[in-house]
C-alpha cells in the first residue's frame, strides 16, 4: 500500500507544478498586448518557468517543484506603428511585449496534457486503494 500512497503524493507534486506553469502562461496571454507606458520603459516580458527535481526528505522520493519564474529576455520586443500610444516613440513606434501567442497556445496545450496524465495517475491510485479496500472486506 505504500507504493500506491508515494505515487499519489508525487502526482500531487506533478499537479501542483504544472498548475503553477498554466498559471504563468496565462499571464502571458493576458498580458500580450501590454505596451510600454512611456518611450523610454520596457513593456511586459514574458515570463518562462523552470521545474528542479527535488528529494523530497519527508516523502523520501524525488519529486518536481517549480524552481524559477523569470523574465524571458530573448530576442528583441517587437515594435508597433501607434503614433497616438505614449509610450511611441519620436517616429511613432511602440515596444511591445515579447510574447508569442503561438508558443503560448502550445505551451499551454503541453501543461494541460502534463497536468492531466498526474490527475489520470491519481485516478488510478485512487481506485487501485478502493479495490484493495475491497478485497479485504
Amino acid at each position: 500500500m505504500p507504493d500506491i500512497q508515494d505515487a499519489l503524493v508525487i502526482s500531487a507534486f506533478g499537479l501542483r507544478a504544472h498548475g503553477e506553469r498554466t498559471r504563468v502562461i496565462s499571464e502571458n496571454i493576458a498580458n500580450a498586448s501590454t505596451a510600454a507606458l512611456t518611450p523610454d520603459a520596457d513593456p511586459y516580458a514574458r515570463k518562462v518557468i523552470t521545474f528542479e527535481n527535488e528529494l523530497n526528505r519527508e516523502y523520501g522520493h524525488r519529486t518536481v517543484q517549480v524552481e524559477d519564474i523569470t523574465d524571458d529576455r530573448r530576442g528583441e520586443f517587437p515594435l508597433r506603428f501607434m503614433p497616438d500610444h505614449p509610450g511611441a516613440n519620436e517616429e511613432g513606434y511602440v515596444r511591445m511585449p515579447n510574447v508569442n501567442m503561438l508558443i503560448e497556445m502550445n505551451d499551454v496545450r503541453e501543461a494541460q496534457r502534463s497536468y492531466e496524465a498526474n490527475l489520470g495517475m491519481i485516478e488510478q491510485s485512487r481506485d487501485m486503494i478502493s479495490r484493495t479496500v475491497d478485497l479485504l472486506r
